[in-house]
């Protein structure tokens, strides 16, 4: 097993300036390398999973390090005191909802943290909420749902989705797509509530990036014929 300083010193390597460049406009801090998933993609297989390591990568505040974290992670052995040290940790939106939502999403925590973390006031932790719901509903077994939550959740979204904070409003419009997507009972449910919802404004920084839309998401995927289809796994 490779040491926490031998991946950082790895992940030095396979940074580049572009690459870093790109992130800190998408809105990275210091410190961080530079890395593209796609080149952690090797180091990942090498590591294998590892809750100790993965731990330990985090903890380092290093972007890289954070995200190479979530793709290591042990979802078997992470605990709810580490996912919720990770979120208190996450340093970008990044790292908390594409990082420790993923991860809380495949442990058997996921559900209940996600519920949890929407109530609160702080944007990062009820963002990482939104995004924690929809990869327990991109992946969980659709007998293993409650549509008739994930229902009041949608119209919870449509309700109130203009008035939250920016990546609230960002996540939340994610969900919708989600359970429409991923639930084929309440597809339609969730169109009806984006044609309600209509357009969602989130400012996305000094970048290109806009705020998908639900109908456009779930037409695409009605149109390949792959409603209802689930991903193998939340992290990638």
């Amino acid at each position: 097993m490779m040491t926490c300083a031998e991946v950082l010193a790895e992940l030095e390597r396979l940074g580049t300036a572009q690459t870093k460049k790109t992130l800190m406009r998408h809105g990275a801090p210091e410190p961080l390398f530079g890395v593209r998933i796609g080149d952690m993609q090797p180091l990942r297989k090498r590591i294998g999973k590892s809750r100790g390591l993965a731990n330990e990568l985090f903890s380092t505040g290093n972007s890289d390090a954070m995200y190479l974290a979530g793709l290591i992670a042990d979802e078997a052995a992470m605990t709810k005191k580490d996912l919720e040290a990770w979120l208190k940790g996450a340093t970008w939106h990044m790292v908390s909802e594409c990082t420790v939502a993923p991860v809380a999403a495949e442990t058997p925590h996921g559900w209940a943290l996600g519920r949890k973390w929407i109530e609160s006031r702080k944007e990062a932790v009820a963002a990482t909420g939104w995004s924690t719901l929809s990869a327990c509903v991109s992946i969980a077994p659709n007998e293993t749902l409650d549509t008739e939550e994930l229902q009041s959740l949608v119209d919870r979204v449509a309700e109130t989705i203009h008035s939250q904070a920016n990546r609230v409003r960002y996540c939340m419009n994610s969900f919708v797509a989600c359970v429409g997507v991923y639930v084929p009972e309440l597809t339609d449910h969730a169109l009806a509530a984006a044609k309600s919802i209509g357009k969602v404004e989130v400012d996305m920084g000094e970048t290109e990036c806009k705020v998908p839309s639900i109908a456009e998401m779930i037409g695409k995927v009605g149109a390949r014929g792959t409603i209802g289809k689930k991903k193998k796994q939340a992290r990638c």
